[in-house]
């Protein structure tokens, strides 16, 4: 989780000169004027600086949903439908244009789903406020404040716009859904509260000094409407799509000239090429993988993972930085006692009584909920009467009891910053230096620090000791990030503490402890696109990152992209928002707010980072599945186009007829669909779109399934003296066993009997189809009959090249392996040393 808050008596922590930093360097520090504004003069400056709330610039629902109809592969859907049209051949066109209107109808879903995370900022703004106008306090609808009112922030309310506070004794305000602080930060007269912050102790009055989208609050959704990645997904499809259309208009075209020179009728010609095309081109392509991911998306549900964005599965699986916040998801977002020092003579169990006594319960203050817990034996205090109880004080920064013990002795103790109790107890100047040496030392190791005090039978203060406190690591933090380096990703830590603590907690989970502070590394007004290839080259060399504010997050992952990697971010609040829509795999952790679920890609529904690991393998498994398609989706398109162009070219005739073309079609979607539900195996690295790899393997076995087609036409046509009619049915059978034999060979990077093994959905979906068709032919349902010994021929023959066509995949892959480590014989060889005959 981002760094959430609970209210909190002792901001015991060193101040926090991050949270200045994110006020403006102008921001004015008035006085309340005695009577307001004036209400002609708030009219003025609404009509000036616009309401306050945040500006949205939106298109319309029509504006989007017509995008989806723009681009290379609608083009060639819709180009496909009017041809169907042109011939009257409406079966067609009606199946091409459902294939159309679902492929739209899913992105514009998504499209849709992705502009809540501006509407749900939104609902996170106060909804009144009490303004002081023409010398009367009223409560009005908080969209009417403008810059200059003068507002009172009470206990509970939520900060209405960016105000600076005038009067009052102190004000103790949440703002760790907006900076990532992990307790509340006392204020004082001067200082900025920001919109969105919440009162938790305290009331003070305040001017408001920016409202709508320049407060802090509107920064962050600004970047939040402007924030977003071109998924790999997206970029992959269009490659492939553009690849096959080109190819396949390229061989329509030699077709349709060639058959017209040899005085072919235009529409018949027309047709064929229709049904060609259809059969051939990946009209279905962003269907099947929009399918395989949602079925993916079912199953990392079960894992407690919720794919908002479906394309953010892919990205998962190539995902090599993780950015996770600290408090909740690294660490259990529950302050605990750590080591106690005690001062003089006195023992452990007396400071923690003394502390206990200091504390109440019913306050359920994270630090007084610690001290209670840690002092285990409740009875402890029995007998205890608490006469007086002073709450903390941000002025004076600690808690004071009156107590009478069980004798009848009364006496009085104190929790609270170490300063101010050092000076309760009145320590010598070098009792002062060796107490402050025992804070530094805690200090240095992250942790925060109590001081202990009690009064003596004369009414003099005594300091008993120093006692530490710290959020400590989740249990299965450490193991989990351990897993994720084994699946090659880098885990850096994102926290809003200061580095000390940082880096406390980044050593105890094996982290490194290189923890770069973001309001030194990073300036807080960095522009989107203003990150240098120096300051990404140092992002990308960090552990960690403390004292981060929402446009450090931002910038992080816009630095880490610059650098090619696939970032994944987790957050839960509203300051997490514009980086989690920004990243590759936005992640809104266990118990985020509405705005971070909504700007994120998954969303995980139990605590920990674990979950993330989980989906991290299922995503790869994904990944597998879609490869599995594209390879063979490329590698068939380039044997039934080039082999029925090529072959009608050689010899003369169409090698099928259009029946059998529409069949092979229908037959090839049956497997096709059961790709989703296929085994795979999870890499063990992250794994991405290499267009170079894909292509290479595709077009490879592409060209040897078009040499098999060839080779078997010849062998019927030449060796065996089939006639033309059934030589189109050993030809379509060809196609039909072929193509469904290459998926076993596309599947995996491994031999194709080697686990993980098909599905049986998959399995009995090829061996279904496979059975039909070979009757189809064996019975001449639709086709010229095949006698039993062709049919028996036919299967042999692709049987015998599918062993062929593994061997070539496997080569191709080891051979893409040499040239990326530069082991190729010759790279191999410029490596050798003059001086000796090996390499180095």
């Amino acid at each position: 989780m981002a760094e959430t808050s609970k209210p909190a008596q002792e901001d015991v922590a060193r101040d926090r000169p991050h949270a200045a930093a994110a006020s403006p360097a102008s921001a004015p520090q008035p006085t309340a004027p005695k009577d307001g504004l004036a209400s002609s003069e708030a009219a003025k400056r609404i009509a000036e600086f616009g309401p306050n709330t945040l500006e949205e610039k939106k298109k319309s629902d029509w504006d989007v949903l017509l995008g989806f109809f723009w681009g290379p592969i609608p083009w060639m859907i819709e180009a496909a439908a009017l041809m169907a049209l042109l011939v009257g051949d409406y079966g067609d066109f009606l199946i091409i244009a459902s294939l159309l209107l679902f492929n739209a109808g899913l992105g514009f879903w998504e499209e849709h789903q992705a502009s809540n995370a501006l509407s749900a900022l939104k609902n996170a703004l106060a909804r009144k406020a009490r303004v002081l106008r023409d010398g009367t306090w009223s409560e009005i609808d908080a969209t009417r404040i403008v810059p200059g009112d003068v507002v009172r922030i009470r206990l509970g309310d939520i900060v209405p716009a960016d105000c600076t506070l005038a009067q009052g004794s102190f004000l103790s305000v949440d703002q760790s859904s907006l900076t990532g602080e992990s307790l509340p930060v006392s204020k004082k007269v001067g200082d900025l509260v920001y919109s969105g912050s919440i009162a938790k102790q305290g009331e003070m009055v305040a001017v408001v000094t920016a409202t709508g989208s320049k407060t802090f609050f509107g920064r962050t959704a600004k970047l939040v409407s402007t924030a977003g990645s071109v998924s790999h997904f997206q970029s992959a499809v269009m490659k492939v799509g553009d690849f096959l259309i080109a190819l396949a208009a390229v061989l329509a075209i030699i077709l349709v000239a060639v058959q017209l020179s040899r005085e072919e009728s235009f529409l018949r010609v027309a047709e064929f090429v229709l049904i060609l095309l259809v059969a051939s081109v990946p009209v279905a392509m962003p269907a099947v993988l929009s399918m395989t991911m949602a079925l993916g998306a079912q199953m990392l549900a079960r894992n407690k993972v919720i794919v908002s964005r479906l394309e953010a599965i892919e990205e998962m699986a190539g995902m090599d930085i993780l950015c996770s916040d600290k408090t909740g998801t690294l660490t259990q977002n529950k302050l605990t006692l750590g080591e106690i020092k005690p001062w003089g003579n006195y023992d452990v169990q007396t400071i923690l009584l003394a502390g206990t006594l200091a504390s109440k319960a019913e306050d359920q203050d994270p630090i007084d909920l610690a001290v209670l817990a840690g002092l285990g034996d409740r009875n402890a205090t029995a007998g205890y009467q608490v006469i007086n109880f002073v709450p903390f004080d941000p002025v004076t920064k600690r808690t004071e009891a009156t107590i009478r013990s069980p004798d009848g002795r009364t006496f009085s103790v104190s929790k609270g910053a170490p300063q101010v109790i050092f000076d309760l107890a009145k320590l010598t100047p070098s009792e002062r230096k060796t107490a402050e040496e025992i804070v530094d030392i805690f200090a240095a190791k992250g942790f925060r620090t109590l001081g202990v005090a009690e009064t003596d039978a004369s009414g003099t203060w005594k300091l008993l000791g120093i006692v530490s406190m710290s959020d400590p690591p989740r249990p299965d933090s450490k193991a989990t990030i351990g897993m994720a380096e084994s699946l090659g990703i880098s885990v850096k830590m994102v926290t809003g503490d200061n580095v000390a603590i940082a880096s406390q907690i980044a050593g105890q989970l094996g982290l490194g402890t290189h923890i770069q502070p973001a309001s030194e590394l990073l300036s807080a007004s960095i522009a989107k696109d203003g990150v240098t290839p120096a300051l990404a080259e140092a992002i990308e060399k960090a552990d960690g990152f403390a004292q981060v504010f929402p446009e450090h997050k931002y910038a992080i992952v816009k630095a880490l992209q610059m650098r090619n990697h696939i970032v994944g971010m987790t957050g839960d609040g509203v300051n997490d928002a514009p980086a989690l829509k920004q990243a590759n795999v936005g992640i809104a952790v266990s118990g985020a707010t509405d705005a971070a679920r909504s700007a994120a890609a998954l969303i995980l529904t139990s605590p920990g980072l674990s979950v993330i690991i989980q989906g991290i393998e299922e995503a790869r498994r994904i990944f597998r599945r879609m490869m599995s398609y594209t390879l063979y989706r490329i590698a068939m398109t380039i044997d039934i186009m080039a082999f029925i162009v090529l072959a009608t070219i050689a010899y003369g005739f169409f090698p099928l007829t259009p029946v059998m073309i529409i069949a092979l079609a229908l037959l090839d979607d049956v497997p096709i669909m059961t790709i989703a539900f296929d085994n795979a195996s999870a890499s063990k690295k992250p794994v991405r779109w290499d267009m170079r790899q894909v292509m290479a393997v595709s077009i490879v076995l592409g060209i040897l399934a078009v040499i098999q087609s060839f080779g078997l036409m010849y062998i019927g046509k030449t060796v065996l003296g089939v006639d033309t009619a059934q030589l189109k049915t050993m030809m379509f059978l060809q196609l039909v066993a072929g193509g469904h034999l290459m998926l076993f060979v596309t599947r995996s990077r491994e031999e194709f009997w080697k686990p993980p093994h098909p599905a049986n959905k998959l399995l009995w979906a090829i061996i279904g189809t496979q059975v039909f068709a070979t009757l189809v032919c064996a019975f001449g349902w639709l086709v010229p009959v095949l006698s039993w010994r062709l049919i028996a021929i036919v299967w042999a023959y692709n049987l015998f090249w599918m062993l062929i066509l593994d061997r070539a995949k496997l080569a191709i892959y080891e051979e893409l392996q040499r040239r990326d480590e530069g082991r190729t014989p010759f790279l191999s060889r410029l490596k050798t040393p003059l001086n000796t005959g090996t390499p180095s």
